[in-house]
């Protein structure tokens, strides 16, 4: 029997650190060749790290990426390695997968199809690529190579390479940004592209944080009737071997140019690569297929994993929060524990004279079943302070938001003074109908270096709050937080309600706005009030100077504040 094995080494890179990236992707070709497998396969721009940005912009740091790329190419003896990496020819920068066999650079394919999309800015940096390489594997088997945003059409590269390069097998490398449940679009249209190229197709994902993007794995191979054949963990390294028998894809119905094809170029792009035979195999790997994560459980270990990565990849130790009893720093101190460690968690209560009694005890039942170390900082006395300072200024106004704001930004500067003296980084715990509507103080509870719950709904933060007490045998959130009326507790009997609508209302018109981009007119043909949404719809806008100041944080959604959602801060348009 003759067999052509591919190993899918879905890895976790850093941007800019070539010499750690390089030595990774060798260490994993040498797994790779000690399965005997014909062909390696990394993700898309795996060399540089995903994404480099205006790293890119630098001659130098290209320059360094092909002196790198050098090394690999030596490590690759008798093994096609497929390699993402920034690549320069003449004036033009490409973002390409390097065909690298036997010790030589066999080939360069350079992507087509280049995102300019919510988080992505392609074209900014690269330039499109021109042709469509086919390794052909002796008279065995044919292998096209294409990148990521390539696959998503019908009309892509994979098409021609399938259809008039011969090729049984379509590689797909990628860095595809997590948001919940991508994952399944994702493998209907990697079926749907095997059946209607009649071809193997392997997807080679990265995995990982990286700033605000987080990165799932899951990388995956489809026979050419679009059965999953394997699927690597999410948000792990992993490496995926999968076995495919040449004589039954030798006798499978090969692509009809009848179907109408529509080529991305033309015909004369393809290029075939003539590589040596398939090497002989002892045994047969069946391919594993690991269990999709669960929609709470994707997101949960999403944020887990953006915490961890950006601590470790920013050289951070420690983090630092106020854990004020309330279900939003119940959620981060506990996402921090599980991404962290308790020993690199530390919590600040900073109670003033509207705290009550209950959040108090909340703050440090937590803190205790938790195990991480709760500093008490009460705030008293430099409130009063400020408002000593203030009352001539302030005579013949009444106290409001002006006095209410004053112990959120007395807080921040606690965090801060902390962050200073002990070099522990500050994640906020704000959520984002928070940070949507601006029900936030600028330079208060917005003051840190990450957000951890930026992309994350309040009433989704109840739901993972749940979600994580269920797996304990003892909850660590206590009930009474989710009882509790939520409250920023900086007047007396505050409650959120008094200016937001009920969060599920809330959430459901922030997802009709902000997500799907749907207008007054259209939230209210959903049965919403007029006066609710309308009165939502002004604060979103009204904020957005709030949200450009707010700290990075983690992406759940196809549509998160930031490189998702650029809006004019200067703005007149209402409607």
């Amino acid at each position: 029997m003759k067999i052509l094995r591919i190993c899918l080494a879905q890895i976790n890179t850093v941007v800019g650190d070539l010499e750690g990236n390089t030595d990774k992707i060798i260490t994993y070709i040498e797994r790779a060749r000690s399965l005997n497998s014909d062909i390696v396969v990394f993700p898309e721009l795996a060399l540089s790290g995903y994404p480099p940005e205006d790293l890119l912009l630098k001659p130098d740091f290209i320059r360094e990426n092909r002196k790198y790329l050098g090394r690999i190419i030596n490590a690759s003896k008798s093994i096609l390695s497929v390699v993402g990496f920034p690549h320069i020819s003449g004036p033009k920068i490409y973002n390409s997968a390097a065909l690298i066999y036997d010790g030589r650079l066999a080939d360069v394919y350079n992507k087509i199809f280049l995102p300019n999309y919510s988080v992505f800015d392609e074209k900014r940096y690269f330039t499109a690529g021109d042709h469509c390489p086919v390794a052909a594997f002796g008279k065995d088997v044919s292998v096209g190579v294409n990148i990521c945003e390539d696959i998503w059409y019908p009309e892509g590269p994979q098409r021609i390479q399938a259809l008039l390069g011969g090729a049984g097998v379509i590689i797909n490398i990628s860095s595809s940004p997590y948001y919940a449940q991508k994952i399944k679009a994702r493998e209907d249209m990697l079926a749907k592209r095997a059946k209607e190229n009649s071809a193997f197709v392997f997807y080679c994902n990265s995995v990982g944080g990286q700033d605000a993007l987080v990165f799932d794995g899951g990388s995956s191979a489809f026979d050419y009737q679009g059965r999953l054949l394997a699927r690597g963990r999410q948000f792990e390294e992993d490496m995926v071997a999968v076995d495919v028998d040449i004589e039954k894809l030798k006798h499978r119905m090969r692509p009809a140019a009848s179907r109408g094809a529509c080529f991305c170029l033309p015909k004369s792009s393809i290029k075939t690569i003539h590589l040596g035979g398939v090497t002989g195999k002892e045994n047969v790997f069946p391919g594993k297929i690991e269990k999709r994560l669960g929609y709470l459980d994707e997101i949960y270990t999403a944020l887990v994993v953006g915490i961890r990565d950006y601590m470790g990849k920013n050289n951070f130790k420690k983090v630092v929060l106020g854990l004020s009893g309330g279900i939003d720093s119940a959620l981060v101190a506990a996402l921090s524990v599980d991404a962290l460690g308790r020993e690199n968690v530390v919590a600040l209560t900073m109670p003033s004279m509207y705290s009550s009694s209950g959040t108090r005890q909340d703050a440090e039942k937590i803190a205790r079943n938790l195990g991480i170390k709760l500093i008490s900082v009460p705030i008293n006395g430099v409130y009063k302070k400020y408002l000593d300072l203030l009352k001539p200024h302030f005579k013949g106004h009444k106290p409001g938001v002006a006095e209410e704001n004053i112990q959120a930004r007395i807080r921040g500067n606690i965090l801060m003074a902390f962050s200073n003296k002990f070099g522990w980084l500050v994640f906020t715990t704000g959520n984002k109908s928070e940070i949507g509507t601006g029900y936030c103080t600028l330079y208060g509870d917005m003051t840190g270096g990450f957000a951890v719950l930026k992309d994350v709904s309040k009433t989704l933060v109840y739901a993972l709050s749940r979600h994580r007490n269920e797996k304990e045998t003892r909850p660590i959130i206590p009930e009474s937080v989710f009882l509790r009326a939520p409250s920023a507790e900086l007047r007396k009997n505050q409650k959120d309600q008094d200016v937001l609508p009920p969060y599920p209302l809330l959430d459901k018109i922030l997802d009709l706005y902000i997500e799907k981009d749907k207008s007054l007119g259209e939230i209210v043909r959903r049965k919403i009030d007029k006066r609710i949404a309308k009165k939502v719809i002004l604060m979103v806008d009204r904020n957005e100077y709030k949200r450009r100041q707010a700290p990075i944080g983690i992406k759940i959604t196809p549509k998160a504040f930031g490189k998702d959602r650029r809006m004019p801060i200067t703005n007149l348009f209402t409607k």
